[in-house]
């Protein structure tokens, strides 16, 4: 309710509503078409004893009539209740999305403890499951107490009362007390059969996702695992996973057999029991045929709806374990939020803000692992507008300031200050190359309409890549498509195209080969002039193109860097 109930009131919470109205109303008619059925089933069964041919075909022509109204009540009310459970998943999905897929908790949620696994599978599972499975639910659940209500007072009416067996002793409404008896006896032996349902039901979700996850792992690295011949490793793999369903499918039929089992004499018992104990009247003159239909009815229908929890202990378990998987990964969200606006100075967060002066700085920034090991101690920088800087060392140290000016990594304490305007532009070792169309790809993260055909050719052209112009409008599966050295001149072509005032690099060149590194990196600087670059990379070498060369290695004693290596000749 604290996560989902905010549904029902969102921006569109009147058509909501009243598409819940209008549920409701449908669910009323679908019970009241029950209802007439259920008299219509007496008039019958009085007629046929009757022998009735004019009766006959007056009945007839009544359930030609209920026979398209219960078509298109129930064609209406499915349409309503699948736009629910549609919108509502819509709703929340797009509610997890804008936590997971925002402030670099899609990365940093990896790195939380918390029961939060596969956070795709949940979003894209789950949701579907808690939702469709709780508007099913709660239809069925009114369903089944309006006809709770409406046949006990027609049981009342038709079964009379009838007297205790060896006694005088005169029952009224026996055939209640009986529905009552026999569901009540039925809904416990049910729970106590099925409560181990709900945490197999849980586990094998789990274990399902861990498959879903572990193959899909698979085809994103087919290329490395064909060419380390890793395929029986992956298969083993893949055979332990599912391993792992098998164990969760047995444990869940364990759980079943008992459940089903007692379900299947439940239901065969159900049409007989009533009209065992209903015949004595009958024999007696009591009461007429259709009476007793109609009482048999009416029994089935009272004990089917007092035994809604039996009959739905399935569903709840799946929507239980469902629902689990959502609140965890929303909580844990959550959890990742409040920790990073508290301001704990027994928990110093990194967070990088923006600052009012033009310059980058870092003051007195150390970094440490998640662990708590400290990797970067007490440096102190300042980048001005137009500095090319080249920053190398412990690939440990650098890395880790990499994603921490990118607001990814909070272990440490200091002051990260980005320069006021548009944001920086960070350029990963290994792009992402989206699935569709290369254009789409360089366009990346901007919609491709924002760029023109000729601005998306001159930044191929500038990374050496306009033999890639004819195939813009391709669309690919371009990290498979295309090697290393290619994909990570896309990324730099990104660059080009999009001409940020800040850029960070990370070992973004490190596949060219010396001269091509050499030649880009003065390419950008003539693109380019005004930007500033820091640009990390494990081959440290200095030329006429950076302004200064920062070394940071893995130590513990305070590191004043603000003017660290001035410039000096160029390297081969």
């Amino acid at each position: 309710m604290r996560l989902a109930g905010a549904y029902w009131n969102c921006e569109r919470k009147w058509q909501v509503r009243g598409a819940v109205l209008l549920l409701m109303a449908l669910t009323v008619a679908q019970v009241g078409l029950v209802i007439w059925v259920s008299y219509w089933n007496r008039d019958l069964f009085d007629a046929l004893e009757a022998r009735s041919l004019t009766e006959l075909l007056h009945l007839i022509a009544v359930f030609a009539l209920i026979f398209a109204l219960t078509m298109g009540v129930t064609a209406l009310h499915l349409h309503v209740k699948r736009w629910i459970q549609l919108d509502w998943r819509r709703w929340l999905t797009a509610l997890l999305l804008d936590h997971w897929l925002a402030h670099g908790h899609l990365y940093r949620l990896q790195l939380a403890a918390g029961d939060h696994d596969n956070p795709d599978g949940r979003i894209a599972e789950d949701i579907r499951i808690a939702t469709e499975v709780a508007v099913a639910l709660a239809h069925s659940l009114l369903f089944s107490l309006l006809i709770l209500g409406s046949f006990v007072d027609i049981l009342l009416s038709v079964s009379g009362s009838a007297p205790l067996p060896g006694t005088s002793i005169a029952v009224p409404g026996y055939l209640v007390v009986a529905a009552f008896l026999y569901a009540g006896i039925g809904s416990m032996l049910g729970l106590l059969l099925g409560r181990p349902l709900i945490r197999s039901t849980n586990r094998l979700q789990t274990v399902e996702a861990n498959l879903r996850f572990g193959l899909a792992q698979a085809r994103e690295h087919a290329e490395p695992i064909t060419l380390l011949r890793g395929e029986p490793r992956a298969r083993s793999e893949a055979t332990r996973l599912f391993d792992d369903v098998g164990q969760g499918w047995n444990r869940q039929t364990l759980a079943y057999l008992g459940i089903v089992s007692f379900s299947t004499g439940y239901g065969t018992l159900l049409p007989v029991f009533p009209i065992l104990i209903a015949a004595p009247q009958y024999i007696a003159g009591a009461m007429s045929l259709g009476l007793l239909m109609q009482a048999a009815q009416a029994f089935q229908r009272l004990t089917s709806a007092l035994s809604w929890p039996i009959d739905n202990l399935g569903e709840l378990a799946r929507w239980r374990a469902s629902a689990d998987r959502i609140t965890s990964l929303h909580a844990d969200m959550l959890a990742l939020e409040r920790l990073e606006a508290e301001r704990d100075p027994d928990r110093p967060r990194l967070t990088p803000t923006t600052s009012t002066h033009p310059d980058f700085e870092l003051r007195g920034l150390c970094l440490t692992t998640p662990g708590g090991e400290p990797l970067l101690e007490h440096l102190d920088l300042r980048v001005r507008r137009g500095e090319r800087i080249l920053i190398c060392g412990d690939p440990a140290v650098t890395v880790s300031l990499f994603k921490a000016v990118a607001g990814l990594w909070p272990w440490g304490r200091g002051e990260i200050l980005l320069p006021p305007g548009r944001e920086p532009m960070f350029v990963p070792q290994h792009p992402f190359l989206p699935a569709g169309s290369l254009r789409a790809v360089l366009s990346y993260p901007q919609p491709p309409e924002r760029y023109s055909t000729a601005a998306l050719h001159r930044a191929l052209e500038c990374t050496g890549l306009a033999w890639l112009a004819p195939r813009l409008d391709e669309h690919e599966d371009w990290s498979r498509e295309l090697p290393m050295r290619t994909q990570q001149r896309l990324g730099l072509a990104r660059v080009f195209l999009q001409q940020p005032a800040w850029i960070f690099m990370q070992e973004a060149t490190d596949a060219f080969t010396p001269k091509e590194e050499v030649d880009t990196l003065e390419l950008l600087r003539h693109e380019l002039p005004a930007a500033t670059l820091l640009n990390i990379s494990r081959r440290g070498r200095q030329n006429h193109f950076y302004d200064r060369r920062l070394v940071l290695e893995r130590r513990r004693e305070p590191r004043h860097a603000s003017g660290a290596g001035a410039h000096t000749s160029a390297e081969a």
